[in-house]
């Protein structure tokens, strides 16, 4: 990837548009990016990645949208990013423009233009630039396979951002996977890790509830067998539990079937002793019932003899009534005639007591004549009640035209005072609405401003915050350095005084007669003095100690400051120079606009709703008037007509009358009259002929009586008994003959009279035998079904453990297969020696060949120095595989990358990038990066480490790449020409450029 050009329009601090030709500044190979903190640097990186991801780098990249937009640029001018660049050999031109509010082009206020994005391709052999696409996810997916990387991988290895690569030597491993997990996108490895735990989960999940199943089944078993069945605690999961369970659950088996087999035996015994004691019960139940037989019918005997007279009475009773059944045909017929003639008389009293006095004493053929000229006067009148009727309905239906002409006069009236001050009200809520709706719109607008305001603020101050940080941190750094230097000059000197004085300490270990260490003489004549001012090796090391203390100390505050200032810029880029006061007004006043405009808006659904229901209400008014003034049309005609008709029915009904109140007054007395005259004409006629047939019932009732036998009627009437009298006399008698029957056959029977001349029957004794036997039956029987019961439930219960068993087999299988993975991927396996994670493993891969890659261009940073290498020994409780160490080649020790001091750091870490960037770039297919950028950092270097970190980067030309280094650093203006500057003031930021 190689850029060509971009341009800038309204972004960030450029207010104005702005152009960068990459060509030119490309051509020498390194080119600087340099300005004041806040002028702008960084947003040039920001508008390179905006063009290719449609979003910012980093912490940046929740700053999107209406915010990247200029503050400095014109209210007309649209924010827009264009850049021309050359990818997998293809020349291609990305436009965007993000989101923005401008004003109105019809009216007052605001409105948001959406993003737009363009991408074109240039046609060599045509010579003209041809459209592509214009939809954001098109344009985004092209981007991203022609790269192959994301965002977050391309503003690691292009963008390369030293503070990251600087905490990246320092990080734990925990945070060394994370950042390359991102860039290596090793999430399918840590989901196959994922994958595999709850699979091992399952299946152990699976097997357990299996094993509980099995026990479960075991200890209903153990419940069914009792005490032959010996079950060890056991839990799911145990090894060797199913076949434990197996064994235990045959031998309880076969017990029970021993236990059963016993059962049957005693079963057979019980019954024959039952059957015995049965046969001996039975005999002398027979013999005793045959002996109270024969004293009971000997007892019934002597009863019978002492009712004979009784007996005798009945029987002539029963014969007179029988007799005296041939009249009661006679006598209920004179009864029914008694009685009728009776209710007949009663009602004809009633009757005539109704009738006027004229007509009390006729008979019933004149009542009949009277009635008949009633009901002929009373059919006269039937017109006249019609007429009446008629004229009661008329009569209301014209009061119910009253009230009606009444309701309408109310309604119009209503509807006419409502209906006139409809205009003024309309348009007072048409007003409501517009000024809720405005409201609204600028609502939307203050809110998407309300955030950009409060992050700048807390940007301003945070960087009031730091600036008083870093005034300390830098006292603390040069006091540090002060105090560092002074270490050095003294262990200086002290080294230097006991270089002077080493032959004096060689001189104190010489001994007569040995070999001098030095020249090998065994005479020394004139051995070396130690003078006043001779210092020895404790006190050397000692002014060392110090010395290594106070640089480490420097080394520490010298970082302290570097975050420090890397903080401060990065809140300063954001707040910029606008006093933090003024800031907090600004988002103040802010806050409330939004919060005026807020509660205004919300008055924008009521005012609808209340104008939706005036005009609902308008609309029924205005049709509830018309309605009443039809209805006022209807009723005048009605009413002439009512008017002429109920005029002539009063005339008619006036005759009809009489001397009554009204027709229907005439009528019912007429229909009274002729009512009356006909029940009592009825009631005369029935009374004759019910007196008639009275006489009749008496002659026929004499006669019966005369042929029966009996001298009076009502002696015939005495003999006679009722269905229940003559049932029960009946029931005596039967019973009687019965009873001597059943007493003479039971005397004469030959086994009863054998009986009574034996002895007593010995009953109790034979009950309490079969009772005996009895209980001891049942007692085998039970055993012997409580065995048969065991047998089978523990038959049922080892088929199902037998069929669970062979159910779980594979996978109890399955599981240890998939718990050896899922340990092995985990890191905690024995297998796995380093404890290292799936993940981990790959990451630890990828990491070695960052850490080769970055080795070839730190040790020409260093000299030769310094190597960087990967270890996979663990730290602490930390994963493994994922460490990073640096060999001194001037010591030969091997440390960890956090005791480099801040120099070493920086140059570790851009080595660090540029061979993560080498790797990445391999991993993406081999993408050529032709243009990278190298974002701050080389303050921390001295001289000459800054001349070989500028000819590793000088050398990257060898593989076509162009590097530009963004950065304030004065001596980088001397060293590099191609520069581009970035230039701040009070109408936003602008760029130079000069060439090589």
């Amino acid at each position: 990837m190689r850029l060509h050009r971009l341009d800038i329009t309204a972004f960030g601090p450029f207010g104005a548009t702005q152009s960068v030709d990459f060509d030119a500044l490309s051509a020498a190979g390194l080119f600087l990016l340099h300005g004041p903190t806040g002028a702008g640097k960084t947003s040039v990186l920001d508008a390179v990645c905006y063009a290719l991801y449609g979003s910012v780098p980093g912490a940046r990249q929740s700053a999107q949208g209406m915010t990247l937009r200029s503050d400095h640029a014109a209210p007309g001018t649209r924010t827009e990013v264009t850049l021309d660049l050359t990818v997998a050999g293809r020349r291609l031109e990305i436009t965007r423009q993000p989101p923005w509010e401008r004003p109105k082009l019809r009216g007052k206020g605001m409105t948001t233009d959406k993003a737009q994005s363009w991408l074109r391709e240039y046609d060599a052999a045509a010579g003209t630039w041809k459209d592509l696409s214009r939809s954001h996810q098109e344009i985004g997916e092209e981007i991203t396979q022609l790269l192959g990387m994301s965002r977050e991988q391309f503003c690691q290895v292009v963008l390369l951002p030293q503070g990251d690569f600087a905490r990246f030597l320092r990080a734990d491993a925990e945070a060394r996977g994370r950042l390359l997990g991102r860039l290596f996108d090793t999430q399918r490895f840590a989901e196959v890790e994922k994958r595999l735990a709850e699979r091992r989960r399952t299946t152990e999940a699976q097997v357990r509830d299996g094993d509980a199943a099995l026990l479960a089944d075991a200890h209903r078993m153990q419940q069914a067998a009792g005490d032959a069945m010996e079950l060890p605690e056991l839990s799911p999961g145990e090894p060797g539990l199913a076949e434990t369970v197996l064994g235990a659950a045959a031998v309880a088996r076969a017990t029970a079937r021993e236990q059963l087999t016993i059962a049957h035996c005693r079963l057979a015994a019980a019954e024959s002793a039952q059957a015995a004691a049965d046969r001996a019960l039975a005999d002398a139940r027979e013999l005793a019932r045959l002996q109270r037989r024969f004293t009971e019918a000997q007892e019934r005997a002597r009863r019978l003899e002492e009712d004979a007279d009784t007996h005798r009475a009945a029987q002539a009773r029963m014969d007179r009534a029988r007799k005296a059944e041939a009249v009661a045909p006679a006598l209920e017929l004179r009864d029914a005639a008694e009685a009728e003639h009776r209710r007949a008389a009663a009602a004809e009293a009633r009757a005539r007591a109704l009738l006027p006095q004229s007509l009390a004493d006729a008979g019933a053929a004149g009542l009949a004549a009277a009635a008949r000229r009633a009901a002929e006067e009373l059919g006269g009148l039937e017109s006249a009640r019609r007429a009446e009727q008629r004229l009661s309905d008329l009569l209301a239906e014209r009061a119910g035209l009253d009230r009606q002409e009444r309701a309408d006069d109310d309604v119009l009236a209503e509807a006419e005072s409502w209906l006139d001050g409809w205009d003024d009200r309309r348009t007072a809520l048409q007003a409501r609405i517009d000024t809720a709706q405005e409201a609204a719109t600028r609502a939307e607008q203050l809110a998407g401003r309300r955030e950009p305001a409060q992050q700048r603020l807390r940007a301003a101050r945070l960087r009031d915050r730091l600036t008083g940080e870093a005034d300390s941190a830098a006292a603390q750094e040069r006091a540090a350095r002060t105090r560092m230097l002074e270490a050095k000059a003294h262990w200086l000197d002290v080294r230097e005084r006991r270089l002077n004085g080493i032959a004096a300490e060689l001189a104190a270990r010489l001994t007569d007669g040995e070999p001098c260490a030095v020249c090998g003489a065994t005479e020394h004549p004139a051995p070396a003095r130690k003078d006043a001012g001779h210092v020895d090796r404790a006190a050397e090391e000692q002014a060392l100690t110090a010395y290594q203390e106070a640089e480490e100390a420097h080394t520490a505050r010298e970082r302290r400051l570097g975050a420090v200032r890397e903080e401060l810029a990065a809140a300063t880029a954001e707040a910029g120079d606008t006093p933090t006061a003024q800031l907090t007004r600004e988002a103040d006043e802010l806050e409330r606009q939004y919060a005026e405009a807020r509660r205004a808006a919300s008055a924008l659904h009521a005012a609808h709703e209340e104008l939706r229901r005036a005009e609902q209400e308008h609309e029924r008014r205005t049709a509830a008037r018309q309605q009443a003034q039809l209805r006022a049309a209807s009723r005048a005609a009605r009413r002439d007509t009512l008017d002429r008709e109920r005029a002539a029915l009063e005339t008619e009904l006036a005759q009809a009358r009489g001397g009554a109140a009204s027709v229907a007054a005439r009528a019912a007395d007429l229909q009274r009259q002729a009512a009356q005259l006909t029940d009592a004409a009825d009631a005369a006629r029935l009374a004759e002929d019910t007196a008639q047939r009275l006489k009749d019932a008496d002659a026929r009732l004499a006669d019966a009586a005369f042929r029966a036998g009996f001298d009076t009627p009502q002696a015939a009437a005495d003999a006679l008994l009722d269905d229940t009298g003559h049932r029960e006399l009946q029931r005596r008698l039967d019973a009687r003959h019965t009873e001597e029957a059943a007493v003479r056959a039971i005397l004469a029977e030959a086994d009863t009279a054998s009986a009574a001349r034996r002895p007593p029957a010995a009953l109790a004794d034979a009950e309490e035998a079969a009772s005996a036997a009895a209980r001891r039956l049942r007692e085998a029987a039970s055993a012997r079904d409580a065995a048969a019961r065991r047998c089978a439930e523990l038959d049922r219960l080892s088929e199902r453990a037998t069929a669970s068993v062979r159910r779980l087999a594979p996978l109890r299988e399955e599981y240890d297969r998939v718990a050896r993975l899922a340990a092995l991927t985990a890191g905690t396996s024995a297998d796995n020696e380093r404890r290292m994670r799936l993940e981990s493993y790959v990451l630890a891969a990828r990491l070695e060949q960052v850490a080769a890659a970055a080795t070839a261009r730190l040790q020409r940073m260093s000299s030769g120095r310094y190597t960087l290498v990967h270890s996979d020994d663990r730290t602490g409780r930390g994963r493994s595989g994922l460490g990073l160490h640096v060999v001194d080649a001037w010591t030969g020790r091997e440390r960890d990358t956090a005791t480099l001091s801040g120099g070493e750091t920086f140059f570790a870490s851009l080595a660090l990038a540029l061979g993560l960037a080498d790797v990445v770039t391999d991993e993406a297919g081999g993408v050529r990066l032709d243009t990278l950028f190298i974002d701050e950092g080389f303050g921390s270097l001295d001289d000459q480490t800054l001349d070989e970190v500028l000819d590793v980067l000088d050398s990257l030309r060898e593989r076509d790449r162009s590097v530009g280094i963004v950065s304030h650093v004065p001596d980088l203006r001397r060293r590099i020409h191609a520069q581009l500057e970035v230039v701040k003031g009070r109408s936003g930021s602008v760029l130079r450029q000069r060439g090589h």
